[in-house]
């Protein structure tokens, strides 16, 4: 049957909506691609990130940028999406699969353009990607877990393209002891960050930074009524319950209208707290925390009076977050009653402290049992900019070191896994036939934009640079990278820049992943 005219219009009509679909989809992706494009590398410029409340965040973590941008283009929250996902896989590497996502998204408009259809540039981009992490596993090398020295390399790869990056030699040493107290080097093949705590406090420097064998609250011990500050073989007991007098259930109000009858409501509220303290006593408890409440006052001025005579350290305002993590430090178990309150359910610790800080004081246990379990880093900072960047990049270098757990392989850094993979696929190309070669291709030259980037960020003639690293490589100098301090092109790991294999992996993998979804879609439709 040949179509009339009408149909062949209809057709062509179709067509043209899909290109239309799929043109306004790459775009949008690429736009968000291209804001973060300039914070790649050591040398990428920081973002300042303004909330519409007036909070200030001054950031070059890829992840954090898209995270906190309004965007509202279906297929650009798609990038959005792919930086959170790289972020919780690999924890580092963020801008970089996003970087990749635009860079493959232009690789497939030309495809698109020369009239390929979607689902062979589809086929042949996941051939490509299989094959390119493949490349990236066999220059990478295996690392031993017990090598400190190593591992620091890695962690301060990962610290040295962000805001604190001069703080690196401290941070990166801080980060690799706190992931080898909390796992066993030879038998680990994840690492739990939820038994690490990273604490932050104003006042001091990031040189100030700390690793502890227990606990810190940034909240004062109370001493309202003269209680103890210095607690030695502390006895600890975590409250969920109130030291408060009971409340209604409802909201009412009890009208007293005789002093004797007001009397005794007093002596009742006075006898009531003092006989939950002296049990909280009974037991041996000496140092007492005090889970945040919302529905009234977790303590009053008369229970901390009582608890200061008992000659018991109070710390109040324990996040409910926080509960788990302390009860795996000390031992102790979370009391939800004071019925419940016995000597089983406490914990232990050599010394429970109050100490001076700068601008304020905190609260130490330290001498905790079983150490190794958990493990705390206090990070201190001048301002609160650079200690919000601190913490994030104190996670990101112990997400680095998790993915070496993992993936226990090695791969030097500086653009080298990228060329290295573009090379390589480039020649299997030519191996190929038909349009499949054409697309591996493309998707080969995509890969170059990380090394490009790079080079553009540090300042130097990026088609010079990316032009020197391919006949390196094509000579056979797999670890061969782009030394941005020194603006040369060199064996990148002499100057110790290695990154685990799985961050390269993972960002490949997830950049190609989205970009195939993309190409996938033909049309939007809006549900009412």
């Amino acid at each position: 049957m040949i179509p009339n005219a009408s149909t062949r219009g209809d057709m062509l009509r179709t067509r043209a909506q899909e290109r239309s679909v799929r043109e306004n989809n790459i775009t949008a992706a690429k736009a968000v691609a291209d804001v973060v494009r300039t914070s790649l590398g050591p040398k990428g410029m920081d973002k300042m990130v303004v909330s519409k409340s007036g909070e200030v965040i001054i950031t070059n973590d890829g992840a954090t940028i898209l995270a906190r941008m309004e965007v509202a283009h279906p297929a650009a929250k798609m990038l959005v999406d792919v930086a959170k996902s790289q972020d919780t896989e690999a924890g580092d590497g963020t801008t970089s699969v996003t970087v990749l996502c635009g860079a493959i998204l232009e690789a497939a408009q030309r495809l698109l353009e020369k009239g390929i259809h979607p689902t062979i540039i589809s086929d042949a981009f996941l051939t490509a990607e299989k094959k390119a992490e493949a490349y990236i596993e066999a220059m990478s090398r295996p690392i031993d877990l017990t090598d400190r020295a190593e591992l620091i390399k890695v962690a301060s790869t990962s610290l040295n393209s962000k805001v604190v990056s001069a703080n690196a030699a401290v941070l990166a040493p801080i980060a690799v002891d706190a992931m080898l107290r909390i796992i066993d080097p030879l038998t680990s093949t994840n690492v739990d960050l939820r038994d690490v705590a990273i604490v932050k406090k104003l006042g001091g420097t990031i040189d100030d930074t700390e690793l502890i064998d227990g606990l810190v609250f940034t909240q004062k011990a109370v001493k309202v009524a003269g209680g103890p500050t210095r607690v030695a073989n502390a006895k600890i007991g975590l409250i969920q319950f109130c030291l408060s007098p009971p409340k209604t259930d409802i909201d009412q109000s009890v009208v007293v209208s005789d002093y004797t009858q007001m009397d005794r409501i007093l002596k009742e509220e006075r006898k009531y707290m003092l006989d939950m303290c002296k049990q909280i006593s009974k037991t041996g408890c000496n140092v007492l925390l005090v889970q945040k409440s919302i529905l009234r006052d977790a303590v009053t001025d008369l229970s901390l009076h009582f608890l200061a005579k008992l000659k018991i350290l109070v710390v109040t305002d324990i996040e409910r977050d926080d509960v788990e993590f302390i009860c795996k430090t000390v031992g102790c178990h979370p009391i939800a009653s004071i019925e419940s309150f016995v000597a089983d359910k406490l914990g232990r610790a050599d010394l429970v402290a109050e100490e001076a800080t700068p601008d304020s004081k905190i609260v130490r246990v330290s001498g905790v049992p079983n150490p190794g379990k958990t493990v705390t880093i206090f990070v201190r900072a001048s301002n609160r900019m650079v200690l919000d960047e601190a913490d994030r990049s104190i996670h990101d270098a112990l997400c680095v070191l998790r993915c070496i757990v993992k993936k226990r392989l090695l791969t030097p850094g500086g653009g080298a896994p990228e060329a290295e993979a573009s090379f390589q696929l480039s020649r299997f190309a030519n191996s190929l036939g038909g349009t499949e070669a054409y697309c591996v291709k493309q998707f080969s030259q995509a890969l170059e934009v990380v090394p490009y980037t790079l080079a553009e960020n540090a300042g130097l003639s990026a088609i010079n640079i990316v032009t020197e690293l391919r006949n390196k490589h094509a000579a056979g100098e797999t670890s061969a990278g782009i030394n941005v301090r020194k603006g040369c092109v060199g064996d990148i790991l002499e100057e110790d820049v290695v990154v685990p294999c799985l961050v390269y992996t993972s960002a490949i993998a997830l950049a190609t992943e989205c970009v195939r979804m993309i190409l996938k879609i033909d049309d939007i439709v809006v549900t009412r």
